[in-house]
């Protein structure tokens, strides 16, 4: 009798470590789970339904929510102390920190998707310039290092970021600041999940629990709400009081900033909606990375490695763009335009040129529609004079009104 006994507790034991490391494994290091997510674990690895929790009013917080073990802790300790035949007396334990002792009452729910990889991937043909190797030098090093980077807009600053991070193998949380982001979007809030409210991780806590990097992504049109974050920049725990739960930042966790500004607005406009951001928070970005466009043998590669994709080779075309870009950008720079071609633009112009049958005039004029006409037109004939074979060329498809077709029919009009 005493073996079969022994035998049911080991039975026991087993079970609910293999309960508890289903949960672990799907909703990371929680304290209380919720109903529906007892019975998803159980449907998903044919577990049996865990009456030690869901019966136990001891375990009970609230409506359909009860707690965990503590992590690490047996699951069948509480029953193997009951035919233990001579249990002992519980050592004296100090009392824990009030910051410990809030977290281990917290009857939170955390919902965390474990399986999921954060890891960028790799883009193909990315060549990496400008500060690449001083990024991967400081994400490769895991230390808490905040950064921010700063520069025009399409200069490749994010992603430079996210191709480090995927070099690395290492996981990046990417957010995209607006002036609407909040405390609520960034550290997390109550959700309504399958009936029930149930606290949610936001990109921050998410990245904070996995030790992976959190990109901020045009920071500069934040506003003052990004303040909840001070704690988070000093690489310290946060406190959550929403549920009165701490969480302390992973081995390996970091900040990057990115922006097109230093964080005191835009002056001329270009940048219409940055925000002039508070001192302490720039305060706590350990370095400032000046981000500028490629070098005209640098970018050469990069278009000639967006055509090959596309299974075409044009050297000259692009060996035309760069140079064209490099001017406008030069008169930019020297107050003669007001408008410049990032780029993220030749790319743009290089993928249109892939996807209209290799009309260059075409691909360019499309791809500059998107300034004004004073601009467009003075852009297109600057390009123009770099390369004459584009002098006199129609860049649109389309027949002008009256134009025989090659049926002798006349062509559409519009």
């Amino acid at each position: 009798m005493r073996n079969l006994k022994g035998i049911v507790l080991m039975a026991k034991k087993i079970d609910r470590t293999e309960f508890l490391d289903k949960i672990r494994f799907e909703f990371g290091a929680i304290r209380s789970i919720t109903r529906p997510q007892v019975l998803q674990i159980c449907e998903k690895y044919g577990l049996d339904k865990p009456n030690w929790i869901l019966n136990d009013v001891s375990r009970k917080l609230g409506r359909g929510i009860y707690s965990l073990p503590e992590h690490g802790a047996d699951a069948s300790s509480q029953v193997a102390k009951k035919v233990a035949p001579t249990p002992k007396a519980p050592t004296p334990k100090a009392a824990p920190s009030p910051a410990v002792a809030v977290a281990m009452v917290a009857p939170s729910v955390v919902s965390t998707n474990a399986e999921v990889s954060l890891v960028p991937e790799k883009a193909l043909g990315y060549v990496p310039f400008g500060h690449f190797t001083d990024v991967r030098a400081i994400i490769k090093s895991k230390k808490f290092y905040p950064t921010y980077i700063t520069g025009l807009s399409g200069n490749g600053k994010t992603m430079m970021v996210e191709q480090v991070c995927a070099q690395e193998k290492r996981e990046c949380v990417r957010v995209n600041i607006t002036i609407e982001t909040d405390e609520d979007d960034l550290i997390g809030g109550f959700r309504l999940i399958n009936g029930e409210t149930v606290w949610q991780d936001g990109p921050v806590i998410t990245a904070m629990s996995r030790g992976a990097l959190l990109l901020l992504d045009e920071v500069d049109l934040g506003s003052n709400k990004l303040m909840c974050l001070q704690p988070v920049l000093e690489g310290k725990a946060i406190y959550l009081k929403k549920t009165n739960r701490v969480v302390h930042p992973a081995a390996g966790f970091n900040i990057v900033a990115t922006a097109n500004t230093k964080g005191k607005g835009s002056d001329d406009g270009r940048f219409i909606g940055t925000n002039v951001m508070n001192e302490a928070f720039l305060e706590r970005f350990s370095i400032t990375m000046e981000q500028e466009y490629p070098a005209a043998k640098v970018e050469t590669k990069i278009l000639n490695n967006v055509l090959q994709a596309s299974g075409i080779t044009a050297t000259e075309f692009v060996d035309k763009l760069v140079t064209w870009a490099d001017v406008i950008r030069k008169s930019f720079f020297e107050g003669a335009l007001s408008e410049i071609i990032s780029t993220r633009r030749l790319v743009h112009i290089c993928e249109a040129y892939s996807i209209f049958n290799q009309n260059k005039v075409k691909a360019i004029e499309l791809c500059l529609n998107r300034f004004d006409v004073d601009t467009k037109n003075a852009f297109m004939e600057l390009y123009k004079k770099v390369d004459e074979t584009a002098e006199g060329a129609v860049g649109s498809d389309v027949q002008p009104e009256g134009a025989v077709g090659a049926n002798g029919a006349a062509g559409p009009t519009f």
